[in-house]
């Protein structure tokens, strides 16, 4: 194993070996099968198989020479530390919970990844200058409880630990109870023995809160989720920003009557008004262009009956924009639109704000830095913008952060038909682990941070 610290910046141009990105695949597969039966992969917050794949993760990071350890709602960290002790940390990882019979890809490829390049770095490159530390964050996809990003957000404050005891699962679960049958919460938890070492007791390592203040920057690896990149030809997408959104409930009012009996210019049909208003959210948001898009993903019609005029329609609306103020004038110009086309027809309107979140743009010296080793490396890339939310998303704000994505096959995930091509996934560790190098290894990888 090398000695030295410092390293040119130039050294991790060359590929890595089959055996990594081997390594990577059969990582992967282990990952998968820890799943509730049924298609796909299902790995909910705090479940028996959630609770397995943690602890496998903590195993096999031990197993490879770094130091792991789990915060008190289950975050699992794997350390390589650096020369330099007082400096701040390197974060890259992803999410390790999925949706109900969900792909092997979304989340835990980020993870796996992380893991396969600080094992490479520390064979080949030795101790870094700057620590290093892989994630695999307890919970991001809100498919158990009705919150989401309650592992990054623990991390960097989003919550407050209090949300535990009010958050309900279908099954009438709370959350706190599904953090204690795991032994979280507390600030502490039993790690396994394989990967337990000096620093615990009986078993148990002690640990403090989830709240961090040490991360100089956050890297993550992840599959796409859409097929602009398939569509390209790319291998890799360096992510610009993460969209902010919209999410509104509409409702529009007229009468119901009976179908039969009522002419047809006397009528205050709410179907046929929030139709008129669909059409016009797709014709703003094709006006407006890329990188924009909306969506009306739910449409409820009262009463539902064959015979009667419907007399409300209910339907949801989400709107996704890189830019603040792009988003900001787009929702307000289609609301007032929705307003006048209501008034016409004689229709009541009504739309309740859901979630307001802003644009997440990522670091540019990062998206700089991933861009010249694209290049340096031969990788066919693009730049491009995230619809859906990411745990880069709540560090951007707070440090340094970027995003890397390979391919989705026909863009399918939350599926078992989920995939991405074994070369694709290499493609992706390759960057990955340049970038991490840049930032841990060299003089100048400091600058970024």
């Amino acid at each position: 194993m090398a000695a030295d610290h410092a390293q040119p910046a130039g050294a991790m141009m060359r590929p890595l070996p089959q055996e990594a990105a081997g390594e990577l695949l059969e990582l992967l597969e282990e990952l998968a099968a820890f799943s509730a039966p049924g298609p796909g992969v299902t790995r909910l917050l705090y479940t028996p198989e959630w609770c397995g794949a943690q602890h496998f993760l903590q195993e096999r990071m031990a197993e490879l020479g770094l130091e792991v350890r789990m915060d008190q709602v289950g975050n699992v960290y794997g350390r390589l530390a650096g020369a330099e002790p007082d400096g701040k940390v390197i974060l890259t990882g992803s999410h390790i919970d999925t949706v109900m019979n969900g792909g092997r890809y979304d989340g835990a490829y980020g993870v796996a990844a992380a893991i396969t390049a600080l094992h490479y770095l520390r064979m080949i490159f030795g101790q870094p200058l700057r620590t290093l530390e892989v994630v695999s964050f307890c919970e991001e996809e809100g498919s158990r409880f009705p919150l989401t990003f309650w592992g990054s957000g623990n991390v960097t404050g989003l919550y407050k630990g209090s949300e535990a005891a009010g958050c309900l699962d279908a099954e009438g679960i709370s959350l706190a109870e599904a953090m204690s049958a795991c032994g979280l919460g507390n600030g502490s938890l039993a790690v396994p023995a394989a990967a337990a070492s000096a620093d615990t007791e009986g078993g148990r390592r002690l640990t403090g809160g989830a709240l961090r203040s040490d991360i100089a920057a956050y890297v993550e690896l992840h599959i796409e989720q859409g097929i602009t990149l398939e569509r390209s030809f790319r291998s890799i997408g360096v992510v610009q920003a993460i969209a902010g959104q919209r999410r509104y409930l509409v409702k529009v009012s007229g009468t119901a009557n009976h179908a039969g009996t009522t002419p047809m210019g006397l009528r205050r049909d709410a179907l046929a008004g929030a139709a008129e208003l669909l059409l016009a959210l797709e014709r703003y948001a094709i006006a407006e262009g890329d990188p924009l898009v909306a969506t009306a993903g739910r449409l409820e019609v009262y009463p539902g009956t064959p015979n009667v005029i419907p007399g409300e329609v209910q339907f949801t609306l989400d709107i996704r924009h890189s830019e603040a103020g792009a988003l900001e004038r787009f929702s307000s110009a289609l609301l007032a639109e929705f307003a006048a086309l209501s008034g016409r027809r004689g229709l009541a309107l009504d739309v309740q704000p859901v979630l307001a979140t802003l644009p997440s743009p990522m670091d540019q010296e990062l998206c700089a830095a991933l861009e010249d080793i694209c290049r340096q490396q031969g990788m066919p890339y693009r730049s491009m913008v995230s619809g859906a939310g990411h745990d880069a998303q709540l560090f951007a704000p707070r440090c340094p952060a970027a995003m890397i994505f390979v391919p989705s096959r026909a863009g399918i995930s939350h599926s078992p038909e989920e995939y991405t091509s074994p070369e694709d996934l290499a493609a992706g560790l390759e960057v990955l682990t340049a970038m991490l190098y840049r930032l841990a290894y060299t003089e100048n990888g400091a600058a970024a941070t």
